[in-house]
């Protein structure tokens, strides 16, 4: 019988083409999801019943142990930008990661692959990094010989970066970004999945990778970048930290006074992350160790932006008309 990998948040937007790589591996694929009725999109990824939804709460550890019966390897991916709530950081990326962790290395599973974030760190500044950092201990601490990825921001098709900005682009002649100055080293995600594939098949050594595209840029060259790919001229405006504060805390109290029904578009959370530069630190483990050579931005951004083009579809074919000439 193939071997098994259960995929925690498989149909997320990382874990999906984790899911993917491995079904055409020939792994029997387990998705665990809290909604399987919302993550049917990964069935098609291998023949009829080799890629399975299935339910579980990364909270309950009888519901994770349920879902990893049988399994020779475990994908953790499960996140959450979310500090509040039942799902918050603490539950889902410090105690989930660990009771995922745990329950592996009670159950004899081969090999544990830990989705993290570059930054994860304890002592962090953002409760952020504090809670992947406690998560990355508590994995280690179960399974010594875990495999720990830590990427850049992820960018993607489905992706809620370039999407969003692009996205935003659209409503004005200025695209206002908090921290200008930030570097970031964008990756692509299915080269994260490429990352985690070796993992899984235990072609990686164990130990924590930094997993970061092949350019650093800060934000807002990034986004220049992305508005030429979208062929729109706008003024990247950089909202200064001590404003940012301020609306990341008013959002905040929205957010709490609704009940999480309203929340805004960044939190004051998320404004001390960007006070940090996002790059593979220079003694890192990264790509190069797992022969791994990443995509740029360019090679990518095109297929899925177009739709952010003024004419969207029909740019292209706009622009090599205003290029002819008459006879």
């Amino acid at each position: 019988m193939s071997k098994l990998v259960t995929i925690y948040g498989g149909s997320g937007f990382v874990g999906r083409y984790i899911a993917r790589r491995m079904a055409k591996q020939g792994w029997r694929v387990r998705v665990a999801v809290r909604r399987p009725n919302e993550a049917m999109h990964v069935k098609p990824y291998g023949v009829v019943g080799q890629v399975e939804p299935v339910f579980c709460n990364i909270r309950d550890d009888t519901s994770v142990a349920a879902v990893m019966q049988g399994a020779d390897a475990v994908v953790n991916c499960v996140g959450t930008f979310d500090k509040g709530g039942k799902n918050n950081f603490d539950a889902v990326q410090h105690e989930g990661a660990e009771r995922v962790a745990r329950i592996a290395a009670e159950h004899g599973v081969v090999s544990l692959v830990h989705l993290s974030a570059i930054g994860a760190d304890v002592v962090g500044d953002s409760l952020y990094a504090q809670s992947k950092g406690k998560g990355e201990e508590g994995v280690l601490t179960h399974f010594p010989t875990a495999i720990i990825l830590r990427p850049s921001v992820v960018f993607g098709q489905e992706d809620q970066f370039f999407n969003r900005f692009a996205g935003m682009s659209r409503f004005g002649p200025i695209l206002p970004v908090v921290g200008a100055d930030t570097m970031f080293q964008p990756v692509y995600v299915d080269d994260v999945a490429a990352a985690a594939e070796q993992g899984v098949l235990g072609k990686a050594a164990p130990g924590i990778y930094e997993l970061g595209g092949p350019a650093a840029m800060s934000f807002k060259d990034i986004m220049q970048e992305m508005l030429g790919i979208i062929r729109r001229r706008r003024l990247v405006v950089n909202i200064p930290f001590f404003f940012a504060t301020a609306m990341g805390i008013g959002f905040d109290i929205l957010t709490f006074v609704t009940g999480g029904l309203i929340s805004g578009p960044i939190t004051r959370d998320q404004v001390v992350s960007l006070r940090s530069d996002n790059v593979v630190a220079e003694n890192a483990k990264t790509f190069a160790d797992l022969g791994i050579e990443p995509t740029s931005m360019e090679a990518v951004l095109p297929f899925y932006l177009w739709r952010f083009r003024p004419s969207g579809q029909y740019d292209a074919i706009k622009e090599s008309a205003r290029n002819l000439r008459a006879d």
